[in-house]
């Protein structure tokens, strides 16, 4: 028998998994389908940055995935596995940005109107792919 303490319940494995529920997985997994649908909208076909930038939020949420699942036994694994998910995010981030430099389009301030307004959408409760589909779907790549 393992040691147990009072706030564990009298689990052994601590309540783990419910990843679909997480904050973090709806967003990461909302970047996902964003960035796919992007990529096949905006870049020539056979393109590698496609791959790239695809697998960048696949990672980011697919990590989540296992950090989730890791939880239960393993709060070092949970946080690594969280750890990489973000620095997917980031790369992924930052092939946004170099998207728009390099095609001389604005990269909009952190406070800016437009940049304010798609935050203020991202803190709607039920937030999913629904939420961007007109913008992704029928706005120019630097609103995308």
């Amino acid at each position: 028998m393992g040691l147990m303490t009072d706030s564990d319940d009298g689990k052994i494995i601590l309540p783990h998994g419910n990843y679909r529920e997480l904050l973090s997985y709806k967003k990461a997994e909302v970047i996902y389908d964003l960035t796919w649908r992007f990529c096949q909208r905006f870049f020539a076909k056979g393109d590698r940055t496609i791959d790239q930038m695809v697998q960048a939020a696949r990672s980011g949420k697919q990590n989540i995935v296992e950090g989730s699942k890791a939880a239960g036994t393993s709060k070092e694994m949970e946080i690594k596995l969280t750890n990489v998910a973000r620095a997917s995010l980031e790369e992924l981030l930052e092939d946004y940005r170099d998207y728009l430099r390099v095609r001389d389009l604005a990269i909009w301030d952190k406070e800016s109107r437009e940049a304010r307004y798609v935050r203020k959408l991202s803190q709607e409760s039920h937030t999913s792919y629904e939420t961007y589909r007109e913008f992704v779907e029928t706005r120019p790549a630097e609103v995308v």
